[in-house]
């Protein structure tokens, strides 16, 4: 069966188009609550807008959800502690309505200041009133932007091209990436004090809401034009309409609210007010962005790839497409490290060899292969580092030498003082294959999928022959093999690429039948390790048969 897609608002038809030909989609209204809580049951990945809301109740509701994607930027209506521990992936689509945002901000800014909509209804209205509506020129005015994010940015690069003065506060922001931006930096008490118009451009966060309230209002230079297409409740509205019948502030331009759906408030009994229904993002090329956003991600999340627009992933954010392929090579080392330890290290280190600064997504791939067959429940990027923190498993990175191919070494110290380690490449240019190029201090050349079985044991003749025959009987075939050694008669490492999963059973007779000083098995199929890894459970050590045949 394919997996189930509950899409729980609108979305745009090219969006549903991709969605659909890979799963299961199946719509429900979202505000519907009972239909929603029963969509959730068989649901692997739910889109949403702005209109539905998944809390605690509505993930627990999906016993199998995976992915939560947000068609759009805020996340108010998603409960993001409550998906994280149930290890269920937060996306939204970051960059989808960031131009439209800005556009529309920029244009409730020239309405306000010509009076654009009264100006309109009058006429419509058989009045022909040009006295009345005289405007102001942006050109040569201060322009405070408050927020300096990527819609910030983006309105503040078009208003530079009406000849304005740009200052901004923003205090995360450092001088010199504002003054490359042509933007001067200020204290909010100077913005207020010095801009002919304020655009405000922040998230709604506790620190944020109520940022512009009676207080700053009244430290505001005479005649100021303010504009929020940012988030509702930034800018407390009832001070704001107070500010506009004292004649302190001479228009403003308000596309969203502290309550939504707004039909009724206190600025909109003032002519030069322009107010909006919430249309930042509504324009057909952010809808289109922000249905394709989301569904790109739902694919990448399902087909259990990294998803740089997580939200609740620790190492979140655009990964370097040098560095993207070893994601699945560092996942694949980490699953077989703890299948050939048989336990769960004490402590890893993850090197990287090729980048100046290994990313740290790379850690939390190798985090989420080590555990994907020591626990029940399903591991993603979301929850690997709390399963590593509630083992007591300290996981750092490091960087390795930058010349050569990019190479992934996971190192760790295993709770009885072994020290184990398994590295691996990526080659073949754009065909990526992905290799392991040791286990335990073997050099191997292994392809980094299928099921691998490992044997340590004292090199002799027969013993390919032996596990080859006791598998063979089992049904199980064979489709590589590879022995390497340290020296002959030594201590040998014979790994098996198989064609059937092989139970522990199986396995420890092989291994006691060579005289195996240990054996394990990984199973590094793509959609096993999505899963949650192999059939083999995870041992407190690594099978040891106890009387080893000569």
């Amino acid at each position: 069966m394919r997996p189930v897609v509950v899409v729980a608002e609108e979305l745009a038809p090219a969006a549903l188009t991709q969605l659909r030909q890979d799963f299961d989609v199946r719509q429900v209204d979202g505000t519907d609550r009972a239909a929603l809580l029963a969509a959730l049951a068989e649901a692997e990945a739910v889109v949403i807008r702005s209109a539905t809301r998944i809390d605690a109740e509505a993930i627990a509701a999906g016993p199998a959800l995976r992915v939560v994607a947000r068609a759009g930027v805020g996340l108010d209506n998603v409960d993001i502690p409550a998906a994280t521990t149930h290890g269920v992936l937060v996306v939204n689509a970051p960059t989808s309505n960031i131009i439209s945002a800005a556009e529309q901000a920029v244009a409730l800014l020239l309405a306000v200041a010509r009076h654009t909509a009264s100006a309109s209804a009058a006429l419509k209205a058989g009045e022909w009133r040009r006295a009345r509506y005289t405007g102001v020129e942006v050109s040569g005015k201060t322009v405070g932007v408050v927020g300096l994010g990527r819609i910030g940015v983006l309105f503040a690069q078009r208003m530079a091209a009406f000849g304005t003065r740009l200052i901004a506060y923003d205090p995360y922001v450092q001088p010199a990436r504002a003054a490359q931006l042509g933007v001067h930096l200020v204290s909010l008490e100077e913005l207020l004090g010095e801009a002919d118009f304020i655009s405000v451009h922040l998230p709604r966060t506790p620190e944020t809401v109520g940022l512009i309230g009676a207080r700053e209002l009244a430290l505001v230079k005479p005649g100021v034009r303010i504009i929020n297409a940012a988030r509702g409740g930034l800018i407390d509205e009832q001070a704001l309409a107070d500010a506009l019948a004292e004649g302190r502030v001479a228009g403003a331009g308000v596309d969203v609210y502290a309550k939504e759906p707004c039909t009724s408030s206190a600025l909109f009994a003032h002519d030069t007010v322009v107010a909006t229904p919430h249309l930042g993002a509504s324009t057909v090329e952010a809808q289109d962005k922000a249905g394709l956003d989301a569904a790109r991600s739902v694919r990448l999340a399902l087909h259990g790839e990294f998803v740089p627009d997580a939200v609740n992933v620790q190492a979140g954010g655009v990964v370097d497409e040098e560095v993207r392929p070893l994601l699945p090579l560092a996942e694949k080392l980490g699953t077989v490290f703890t299948a050939v330890a048989g336990m769960v290290a004490a402590s890893v280190t993850v090197e990287v060899r090729g980048p100046a600064r290994p990313p740290e997504v790379l850690r939390l791939a190798v985090t989420k292969g080590l555990f994907a067959s020591v626990t029940a429940e399903r591991v993603t990027y979301v929850n690997a580092p709390m399963l590593a923190e509630a083992r007591g498993v300290g996981i750092s990175l490091a960087a390795g030498p930058e010349d050569g191919a990019h190479e992934v070494t996971v190192r760790g110290v295993l709770p009885d003082g072994r020290t184990l380690s398994v590295s691996g490449t990526v080659t073949g240019g754009a065909r990526e294959i992905r290799k392991i190029t040791e286990v335990d201090g073997y050099g191997t050349e292994l392809t980094a999928d299928g099921i691998l079985l490992f044997f340590t044991y004292v090199d002799r003749p027969g013993v390919v022959g032996t596990v080859g025959s006791i598998l063979g009987r089992a049904g199980v075939n064979i489709a590589g093999m590879q022995v390497a050694r340290r020296a002959a008669g030594g201590e040998a490492l014979m790994t098996l690429m198989v064609d059937s999963a092989v139970g522990v059973e199986l396995l420890t007779a092989a291994a006691e039948a060579i005289g195996a000083a240990a054996a394990s098995a990984a199973d590094l199929r793509d959609d096993a390790v999505t899963a949650g890894g192999g059939p083999w459970p995870v041992a407190d050590r690594p099978i040891r048969p106890e009387r080893p045949e000569a």
